[in-house]
């Protein structure tokens, strides 16, 4: 997500902390190449050329040029102004009425079903609301079996009426079914469709009308760049919905849709959705967006996200085997699943400060654990929890079971030994009394480097 802007930006912002004496030519140069940047993100020239009028602007006013640290300043002038370009403040979705009726609308393909799936997950685990998804698309039989599956997938009740073509009617007999089963959180999910079809917006203008929704969120591909936007002014113009859905965050968008579409419709952007796992869905803060784009990670998005999967009872009885130095395969196979409940791979590494630019030619495969899950279900209860039974024989029965090598079964099973051997260790007076060390030694603010929490 954004790798060829943060690339481009970190170029044309280090160029100018290279200079021995920064000139205000310099200042202009470093400018031009930031908006050289942005146009080759997808960004619209208008919008573009304005963001670095205003750095410009404000670096000559801030004193860039007699600064002691002109560089940091340049970037810090430069995050402050493209968090502002996408909005300042994070936006709430507005959830206060009984029922809450929530109307979801786009194009055709931007993953409007599959957001409506991952809301409906969001407001019920996060915000522990009874919510019912409508299943307003009348005209694609597959989104509404696959609303269908979603539904059964997260524990949420479905609307459905195969037999009705008519969304409006739909949408009306699911509210009146809400208000029976008490429902208070209504997600109409509906058909996609292109803003110059007149006959079909007029049909979602009625469905917005009639059901008179408590908040009205416009779904986008991120990675239709410009399209994006200007289909987004288009169907402002009928719905003035209250906010934007940035989905596919994880393809390979530029980022254009993002940074300009807020300028354009003065409409925030609520939501962000990478992947299609359920939970993959977060609240779009425009300052961690800011530090992402700049190669700063969002390392309060990834400690929200730990904590979201945090369960103190269960670290109470990890902690326990630990000491008594009884940590098992089934241990580990819960933390590799929490693990993987926080997001796919990739996105959590890009939240670490500098591993996004580090790492940007690797690739991180979200099936990472996949085989290590396989060895350790090939396993009999007994074996994971007393690893030490594992002989050869076993060895090989678990590397065909799991349809991996001899090779990995061994490394894992050593790397497995060193871990625990590391965990008895830092259990161990000596290991305390040097992590109690560190502590002391630490200067004020942490290391070089470490981000501050």
């Amino acid at each position: 997500m954004f790798q060829n802007l943060q690339d481009k930006l970190d170029k044309a912002l280090h160029t100018l902390k290279g200079k021995g004496q920064i000139t205000e030519i310099n200042v202009a140069e470093t400018v031009k190449e930031v908006r050289r940047a942005l146009v080759d993100a997808d960004v619209s020239f208008k919008v573009a050329k304005d963001f670095t009028n205003t750095v410009k602007e404000k670096a000559l006013g801030e004193n860039v040029i007699t600064s002691l640290n002109p560089g940091q300043l340049m970037v810090k002038i430069v995050h402050d102004e493209l968090a502002k370009l996408m909005g300042g403040e994070a936006t709430e979705l507005k959830i206060e009425a009984n029922p809450t009726i929530i109307l979801v609308a786009g194009l055709q393909g931007s993953g409007k079903t599959t957001f409506s799936g991952k809301l409906a997950s969001f407001l019920k685990t996060k915000k522990n609301k009874k919510v019912l998804l409508v299943a307003g698309d009348v005209y694609r039989p597959a989104a509404i079996n696959q609303l269908q599956v979603l539904g059964e997938q997260i524990g949420v009740d479905v609307y459905a009426d195969l037999e009705n073509k008519n969304p409006v009617t739909i949408a009306q007999a699911a509210i009146a079914q809400a208000k029976q089963n008490g429902n208070n959180v209504i997600i109409v999910d509906t058909a996609g469709r292109l803003a110059i079809d007149e006959q079909m917006m007029e049909e979602i203008r009625q469905v917005h009308q009639t059901i008179n929704p408590t908040e009205t969120l416009f779904v986008v591909d991120s990675m239709t760049g410009q399209d994006a936007v200007n289909t987004a002014k288009a169907f402002n113009d009928v719905l003035d919905y209250n906010g934007v859905v940035l989905t596919k965050l994880d393809g390979d968008t530029r980022g254009g849709a993002a940074l300009t579409i807020r300028t354009v419709v003065d409409k925030p952007i609520k939501f962000i959705s990478t992947g299609e796992k359920m939970e993959a869905l977060d609240v779009f803060y425009p300052e961690r967006m800011a530090d992402r784009i700049l190669g700063m990670g969002d390392v309060v998005s990834l400690v929200e996200r730990a904590q979201e999967q945090f369960d103190e009872e269960e670290a109470k009885r990890l902690q326990k085997k630990i000491a008594k130095n009884n940590f098992d395969f089934e241990d580990f196979l819960k933390q590799i699943q929490q693990i993987k409940r926080m997001g796919n791979m990739k996105d959590l590494v890009g939240m670490l400060p500098g591993a996004g630019k580090a790492l940007k030619d690797v690739d991180i495969n979200d099936n990472a654990f996949k085989g290590v899950e396989a060895i350790i279900h090939s396993m009999t209860i007994k074996e994971r929890q007393n690893p030490k039974l594992i002989d050869n024989s076993r060895k090989k029965r678990i590397a065909a079971g799991s349809g991996t090598s001899l090779q990995e079964v061994n490394q894992l099973l050593k790397q497995f030994s060193e871990m625990g051997k590391m965990m008895k260790f830092m259990n161990s007076a000596g290991g305390k009394k040097m992590m109690e060390t560190m502590s002391k030694n630490m200067p004020a603010g942490g290391f070089p480097g470490m981000p501050k929490m």
